[in-house]
């Protein structure tokens, strides 16, 4: 279907960076006494060049070599690359037989084979197989390389493949969601991590087969199902899906939807979707027939990305030929339908710079549009919100704390009220955290009497690729209880056992 990949925003949450990170490489210094800081443009991850630790952002040199330089004739200055740490590998020497060899401490070989100003990293020298460390050069990433233990970030697919799928009773045309997750994380951002992983070895033959055994007879086998579809990524449940059709000449969702009732049956549909689907689809359901669901429009058009709004608004005309911001002015109005439609274009900026200036003029200019103010300029709100990116808007929470006499959010809690004070919080909140903006949403969903399984499984499905375990994570430190025992104690029977697969412990 609309192949939806994004840049995930750089946020906080519990337990990020892994302890241990970075590695430390031979031969470097030992980590300074700081705070670790997520790399920005030019800097390394422990920013002030604490005693004993890296040396300083913003152009400040390695230190000097001592007096006479390093061993060779003449000695070798101390180098100094944009952001002011050394070339990978170490401190050079200065020319000789051999090359460059690595910085002292690093094992034992050639090293460097490049006078500087030639090709490699930075304009430095490149760097022979046996410098930094034993490794090899950085990969994009962060910072400067892969997650420990996480795979580099899949390339984009081929295009989308028609596929006939189900939902409610009715038949759609979708296309299946190209390999890789919903979302990405830009180099330099930390990665996110789902529950639910790509199978190594994986055999589509062998899971349709799975299913056709435990639908075939009587009775069904709903843990069989189980079993396989929570441990599937979307990617590899289309594969199954084509596979059943190829094998048994069968619709898999027509088996399943005949096999299955209620929320199960709910919650296994929207998992063969693609994402970019659901999100359409779900948008579709929230303004279909009386009344709208506010809740379910401000969820997704305020905490996507441009390219999946965008993928999502083609998809929704494309499958149910309508228009979504049509549809939109006719079931909101007022201030709230003004920022949905914002939303809708597509359009935040997404330059992952923050301008810590832009930051307090954006604060100054929110507080003289409420606080500051008699009545309130609501269309400065929604420029603001509307258009900054997500690290851009963090920075500008931040500020407007020491500008007004309140924190932003509760600023939005005194100013506006309904549905359009919903929207302006979860903008905010998903720039501050967006993992425990869903936390929350999770929380309300089974807090009270009654569950809104229709939430649940919406953000759990949804999720559960992109940063499911970063939502586990900011649920237990919100409410000092886990994901797991929370639905546990809501739901029942197949549909609380096919959740907690998907959630995991």
């Amino acid at each position: 279907m609309c192949r939806a990949t994004s840049q995930t925003q750089r946020m906080s949450y519990p337990g990020y960076p892994p302890s241990g990170y970075p590695p430390s490489y031979p031969g470097y210094p030992p980590q300074g006494s700081g705070d670790p800081s997520f790399p920005g443009a030019g800097q390394y991850p422990y920013p002030g060049g604490a005693p004993g630790g890296y040396p300083p952002m913003g152009g400040g040199a390695y230190p000097q070599a001592p007096a006479g330089g390093y061993p060779g004739a003449g000695g070798y200055p101390a180098p100094q690359m944009a952001g002011g740490f050394p070339a990978p590998g170490g401190y050079p020497q200065a020319p000789a037989a051999g090359g460059y060899p690595s910085y002292p401490g690093a094992p034992a070989g050639p090293g460097y084979g490049v006078p500087p100003g030639g090709p490699g990293y930075g304009g430095y020298p490149q760097q022979a197989p046996q410098g930094y460390g034993g490794g090899q050069m950085p990969q994009p990433g962060y910072p400067g390389g892969p997650i420990p233990g996480q795979p580099p970030a899949p390339a984009p697919g081929p295009g989308h493949a028609p596929a006939q799928m189900y939902y409610g009773g009715t038949q759609f045309v979708a296309w299946e969601e190209p390999q890789g997750s919903y979302e990405q994380p830009m180099m330099g951002m930390p990665a996110y991590e789902g529950t639910i992983k790509p199978t190594p070895n994986f055999n589509p033959e062998k899971d349709a087969e799975i299913l056709r055994k435990a639908m075939k007879g009587f009775g069904t086998d709903e843990q069989a199902i189980i079993d396989v579809v929570s441990r599937r990524t979307n990617a590899e449940r289309q594969k199954i899906k084509a596979m059943f059709k190829t094998l048994y000449g069968k619709d898999l969702i027509k088996d399943l939807k005949s096999e299955l009732s209620g929320n199960m049956e709910e919650v296994i549909l929207a998992l063969f979707m693609s994402p970019t689907y659901f999100d359409a689809w779900s948008l579709r359901h929230a303004m279909k027939g009386a009344g709208t669901q506010e809740n379910v429009l401000i969820e997704i058009l305020c905490s996507r990305d441009n390219k999946q709004i965008r993928d999502i608004v083609q998809c929704y005309n494309t499958e149910f030929q309508r228009d979504l911001e049509k549809d939109i002015r006719k079931d909101t109005s007022g201030h709230f339908e003004r920022l949905l439609i914002s939303m809708c274009q597509g359009n935040r900026d997404e330059n992952q710079t923050v301008n810590l200036q832009k930051a307090q003029e954006d604060a100054q200019r929110l507080y003289q549009a409420g606080e500051g103010k008699l009545g309130t300029d609501e269309s400065s709100f929604n420029m603001v919100l509307a258009t900054r990116s997500f690290p851009q808007l963090k920075a500008t929470v931040e500020a407007y704390a020491t500008i007004g006499k309140r924190q932003l959010e509760s600023a939005i809690d005194k100013e506006f009220s309904g549905s359009v004070e919903s929207g302006l919080k979860a903008i905010v909140k998903c720039a501050q955290n967006r993992p425990a903006y869903f936390a929350e949403r999770l929380y309300k969903a089974m807090k009270g009497a009654g569950t809104d399984d229709s939430t649940l499984t919406r953000i759990v499905t949804t999720r559960s690729e992109i940063d499911l375990v970063q939502i586990k994570q900011a649920y237990m430190q919100m409410y000092q209880k886990t994901l797991h025992t929370a639905i546990h104690g809501e739901t029942s029977g197949d549909y609380r056992n096919l959740l907690l697969a998907i959630v995991g412990q």
